[in-house]
Order: C-alpha cells, then sequence, then structure tokens
C-alpha cells in the first residue's frame, strides 16, 4: 500500500518593490512589537517616509532589514548600534557581490 503524506501548505505575499507598509503591516508581517520597529527607526536602521508614526509607510525591503536585525539581537545578542552596522555592511557586501557577478 502506498502510504500518502500530506505535504505542508505555505502562505506568502508577494510584494512589488515599490509597495509600501504600514507600521502596522510590518510589526504584523515580522511579528514583532510596535515599539521595536520605532527603536530600528530611531537607529536609523528602518527610514521610513511620513512625519509622524500614524504616517509612516515603509519599503518593501525594509522587512528583510527587520528580520535580519531581530536575528543578529536574538542569536548573537547584538546591540542596536551594532545591529545598524552589521545590517549596512551586509548590505553594501550583498551590492558589491552582485556588480562582480
Amino acid at each position: 500500500m502506498i502510504r500518502k503524506e500530506r505535504l505542508p501548505v505555505l502562505e506568502g505575499l508577494v510584494l512589488e518593490e515599490d509597495y509600501s507598509l504600514t507600521l502596522r503591516q510590518v510589526c504584523r508581517i515580522c511579528t514583532v512589537h510596535t515599539e521595536h520597529i520605532l527603536e530600528l527607526v530611531e537607529e536609523g536602521i528602518l527610514e521610513p517616509t511620513g512625519t509622524t508614526v500614524e504616517q509612516y509607510r515603509f519599503r518593501v525591503d525594509s522587512l528583510r532589514r527587520v528580520q535580519i536585525s531581530c536575528r543578529l539581537q536574538q542569536d548573537l545578542g547584538i546591540n542596536l548600534a551594532g545591529v545598524a552596522l552589521a545590517v549596512d555592511l551586509l548590505e553594501e557586501i550583498e551590492q558589491l557581490r552582485s556588480r562582480l557577478g
């Protein structure tokens, strides 16, 4: 008898680069609290458009920065200043690699 295994159902969200997200959407997608996102903004890790928290809009690439920041803090215990530096350096490395090849 052939045994059929159930494969997990994966869900995702595909966003275009020019799409912008609200603070609430970023928090929901990345499963973080609003305060954490605001700390990332204060440290310069995220750069939203808008002049007030209610008006903040984030580029789609902000999601990746939030995820990397969370991993650096949780896994390596890096403080926010160190996270800001590490995220910038990681992006610079990625840009240099894309130019090379």
